[in-house]
């Protein structure tokens, strides 16, 4: 198992630890200004730690790698919002724009590159840890470290030991439960059981990220790829106990999304495409959505781990689709 320390701004920090204080944080998003190397060193769930830029050689928290991506600016800041590290879209700009030498004036929405944590945390000044005796002042994105090795086994304890005292606790089916950081990686379980390893947990900005990549960028139903006009959709709300995982998601056209969710229009668990009368009747309108009725689906995710889940899609046919 690796774990990687990340060279940060002291602003995107402090902003994310402020906003920590305020509001339960469950993901954040580590920015590339650049956004042209892909970020291939972690696999989900190793540590991602945090290491203000120099001269401040202090460790000053982390989180769990989920995934990279490449994203629009703007985009970015939609999905994430403060939890770009930056109070507004307008600041998150700025920063981009002055790291990549552009001048501020600047129209363009940059594409960046987006590092993806969840179960996000940060220490307290009298916690933050030393850099290793290895680290050399000249390091400007990060450097990764083995936690069987030293110095990484070390630092993986100072970890540790920080996060002991500040233990993950979620409640789930009306039992509480713990999730532990450990040498292998996230665990969770009973607070008095044996904890058994499991994948980070998801936020909605993460959730949207996942289903934008799963389908290509490209509308469910209609193919569509101009990303500004599509959203992620969920298959049953959270609110209603579903989850932020792809195969709880359809990526559709933003009118699309809002038919889906009103339940003028749904998806059959065997993946044909359903228009409501009902649009017709209380709208005296719908042609330009009827000509989808009775199509199979057929832009679905690469992945067939990422297909919508046929039971959640049958909830969605029996509880909010509108027949």
């Amino acid at each position: 198992m690796k774990l990687w320390v990340g060279v940060t701004d002291t602003d995107w920090f402090n902003n994310l630890a402020c906003l920590s204080r305020e509001t339960a944080l469950d993901e954040v998003n580590f920015w590339q200004p650049g956004g042209k190397g892909a970020f291939k060193i972690l696999q989900p769930g190793e540590p991602f730690l945090f290491k203000l830029r120099h001269p401040i050689n202090k460790i000053v928290g982390g989180g769990f790698f989920v995934y990279w991506t490449r994203l629009p600016m703007s985009l970015a800041w939609e999905a994430f919002r403060e939890k770009n590290g930056a109070l507004s879209y307008g600041e998150m700009r700025r920063l981009i724009l002055r790291r990549r030498n552009e001048p501020p004036e600047s129209k363009e929405d940059f594409n960046i590159g987006c590092i993806i944590l969840a179960q996000p945390f940060f220490f307290s000044k009298e916690e933050w840890i030393n850099v290793p005796q290895d680290w050399s002042p000249s390091i400007q994105q990060g450097k990764h470290y083995r936690i069987d090795q030293e110095p990484g086994k070390s630092l993986w304890r100072e970890i540790q030991l920080r996060l002991a005292s500040r233990e993950y606790i979620r409640e789930r089916e009306n039992e509480w439960e713990i999730t532990r950081v450990g040498e292998k990686g996230i665990t969770e379980g009973p607070r008095y059981g044996e904890g058994i390893l499991i994948k980070p947990r998801l936020g909605q900005g993460t959730f949207r990220v996942l289903v934008t990549d799963a389908y290509q960028r490209a509308c469910a139903i209609t193919f569509e790829h101009s990303l500004p006009a599509l959203e992620a959709a969920h298959i049953k709300p959270f609110s209603l106990g579903g989850t932020h995982e792809v195969r709880n998601g359809l990526l559709l056209r933003s009118d699309l999304h809002r038919l889906f969710d009103k339940g003028y229009l749904t998806i059959t668990p065997d993946y044909y495409i359903e228009v409501s009368r009902r649009l017709r009747d209380d709208f005296e309108n719908g042609h330009t959505y009827y000509p989808f009725h009775g199509r199979r689906l057929h832009h679905l995710p690469a992945n067939p781990a990422d297909h919508p889940d046929k039971n959640l899609l049958l909830w969605h046919n029996e509880e909010v689709y509108k027949g």
